[in-house]
């Protein structure tokens, strides 16, 4: 979910004569940035509205290469959002950076659609109807209507006298989603999707494994509410002073050209009459159950599986392994999609602004750097979208193996290579090679619910795009049911899917499982690698062939009709697995198990009422264990 909020948020600039300046521009007659004229008589940058079947009005911005010449037709690129597809700060802070001859920051230029007209595309950005300047409402995110509305507006910019008639979509977060729902569409100039850091399936937006992402769900809801009221101080959370900057800076979403008073947008503004995020979503508990009237199967590019698939359409997918379950869906989409795809699984935050690595010293800049994802991602274009015979596109995932600091490229997925190796929760915290063969052998934990993974995790990188950083997990261990290995003889990769199965008894019918998988380094620091969710009520496995998409791991349906509550003091067998990750680990390093039934950062507390206490069993008749996807690394091969 990325949030314009971050976008806007434009403090630290502090530019209070930006409103003034745009009075002196206008009364001087000096032409804004938006009216420089290209050598092939074109306005290049412009915005207007679009009619789509129900008469509702589209705002499109259409920014041209400033060198377009006379004649010249070029591939479009088009993203649509329901974030603002701009913002009135482009008028007076670009004005203020005209005139001082300064350098636009990041926060401010959309590097993205400044590379893309560079590399000589068309760039549209879209208002989703019920959004920013469009008209409409918004009966769910990612509706019917929305997806017809891409192929409309794609296909009056084929029409365009600057356009080749071939277009392809791309877009960040909610707006990755749209630009892979575009594929659905069923419009022929459409050749080719972009979906950076989205959500295969919309569930795994809202939940974990069955656990609710419950402040994220609320945060995000108040925050598109209040841009859908046109509301920047709302979006900002902010009051006073730093309300009266927000308006100063970014007075709110950008009117198209012929509406230069705002009354028309004041007016469709006013006939936004939209869903409750909020109130729609956290009534979902189990996959069947609907969002309002509708099923999330219906908004998810996983439930518009045969309309994406009839497409044919090459997609390039990016994501980071440390971006909610980035990894995960792009995997998953891979191995269900028999579109062409590339995949590129990175050390990458939400939107690609962070090198998230565990083990990196820097965090910044991101791996790959901006400049390479941009670049990587117009060459993709320019493959599929600059000739009417595309060049083929095989699929392949290329990935970044944390710790190691390495990119690799398979076709296959786990790659070849790989072995399982089976830890066992053995007697003094241990986690051990050997498996038990004691009788009667457990360990009890007794929930703590303030148990957190920090403000700075894999989840809270989605609400904004910021940098991953979990502290040392030596003390927050404390609180968990942790199982320790002995130091690795050898370096260790692991890469795919691990799968955690634990024999179990509770106090209580429900309850979460968080499980962490943790690098203990000799001198006791305490690293996060991965981690899985499992609502224990979800636990029951069912047969692959009756899921909507094949997962990478223990095949649970979360369908209400499914759900099995414990029964207390009842030992059960719980088989889940973790997030898809690659991470090379040290000779002479640790590896870590950490059981939590609580993620107080992020998610709901479940059971509502009352405190779990565990058993854990680990005898030859109810072992516990991780199995992981290894390849030991050898003293020869580094």
């Amino acid at each position: 979910m990325w949030r314009l909020v971050r976008r806007i948020a434009l403090g630290v600039l502090a530019l209070g004569l930006a409103a003034s300046l745009a009075v002196v521009f206008v009364a001087a007659g000096t032409k804004l940035p938006g009216e420089v004229m290209t050598p092939a008589g074109f306005r290049r940058s412009t915005s207007q509205y679009v009619k789509m079947r129900d008469g509702a009005e589209i705002a499109v911005t259409v920014d041209l290469p400033s060198n377009l010449k006379s004649g010249e037709r070029l591939p479009v690129l088009m993203r649509t959002t329901r974030y603002w597809r701009s913002s009135q700060i482009g008028w007076t802070l670009r004005m203020f950076i005209a005139l001082h001859q300064v350098s636009v920051p990041d926060e401010i230029e959309d590097r993205q659609a400044a590379y893309f007209n560079e590399r000589r595309f068309v760039v549209l950005a879209v208002d989703a109807r019920g959004s920013g300047a469009s008209g409409g409402n918004r009966v769910i995110e990612w509706s019917s209507d929305e997806v017809a509305d891409m192929g409309e507006v794609a296909a009056w910019a084929a029409r365009q006298p600057w356009s080749n008639g071939r277009v392809g979509t791309f877009g960040i977060s909610y707006d990755g989603n749209t630009a892979e729902l575009a594929a659905a569409a069923g419009q022929p100039v459409i050749r080719a999707v972009m979906p950076l850091y989205d959500n295969f399936d919309v569930l795994w937006a809202i939940q974990s494994g069955g656990v609710a992402l419950s402040r994220q769900i609320q945060g995000w809801s108040n925050a598109v509410a209040a841009m859908d009221r046109n509301d920047v101080c709302g979006a900002q959370e902010d009051k006073g002073w730093d309300c009266w900057r927000d308006r100063l800076l970014a007075p709110g979403v950008r009117p198209v050209d012929d509406d230069s008073s705002g009354r028309h947008l004041a007016d469709l503004v006013s006939q936004h009459h939209n869903v409750n995020v909020a109130q729609a979503v956290t009534k979902v508990e189990f996959r069947d159950d609907p969002a309002g009237a509708f099923k999330l199967a219906e908004i998810s590019p996983s439930g518009l599986r045969a309309q994406i698939e009839a497409s044919k359409l090459p997609m390039m997918v990016w994501c980071g392994w440390l971006d909610g379950g980035g990894g995960e869906d792009a995997l998953t989409r891979y191995k269900n999609f028999s579109n062409p795809q590339i995949v590129i699984i990175g050390p990458l935050s939400h939107g690609g602004g962070f090198n998230v690595d565990p083990f990196a010293p820097s965090h910044a800049p991101p791996v790959p750097s901006t400049e390479e994802q941009l670049k990587m991602e117009a060459d993709f274009f320019d493959r599929v979208l600059r000739d009417e015979v595309p060049k083929a596109i095989e699929s392949s995932i290329q990935y970044y193996t944390m710790g190691e600091g390495q990119w690799h490229t398979t076709k296959n997925w786990p790659p070849e290579g790989m072995s399982t190796e089976r830890l066992y929760l053995a007697e003094h915290n241990a986690l051990s090679t050997a498996a038990p063969s004691g009788v009667s052998a457990s360990d009890s934990y007794t929930v703590d619910f303030t148990a957190s993974t920090g403000g700075q995790n894999r989840w809270d990188t989605g609400f904004g795009g910021g940098d991953v950083v979990y502290p040392d997990r030596a003390t927050e261990d404390k609180k968990l049911l942790a199982y320790t290995s002995v130091p690795l003889d050898s370096d260790r990769e692991i890469t795919g899917s691990p799968v955690l199965t634990v024999q179990m008894s509770s106090t209580t019918s429900d309850g979460a499982i968080h499980v962490y998988l943790e690098d203990v380094a000799p001198e006791g620091r305490v690293t996060y690698l991965d981690e899985g969710i499992l609502r224990v009520i979800d636990r029951k496995e069912v047969d692959p062939k009756n899921l909507p998409y094949a997962s990478l791991g223990p095949a649970h349906s979360f369908l209400r009709t499914d759900a099995e509550p414990l029964t207390p003091g009842e030992p059960a067998r719980i088989r889940f697995s973790l997030y898809a990750t690659s991470v090379l680990l040290r000779k002479g390093h640790r590896i870590r198990v950490a059981l939590a039934g609580a993620d107080a950062s992020d998610f709901r507390r479940y059971p509502p009422e009352g405190t779990p206490t565990w058993t854990v069993f680990r005898e030859a008749r109810r072992a516990s264990f991780v199995d992981l996807p290894v390849r030991r690394i050898s003293e020869n091969a580094r």
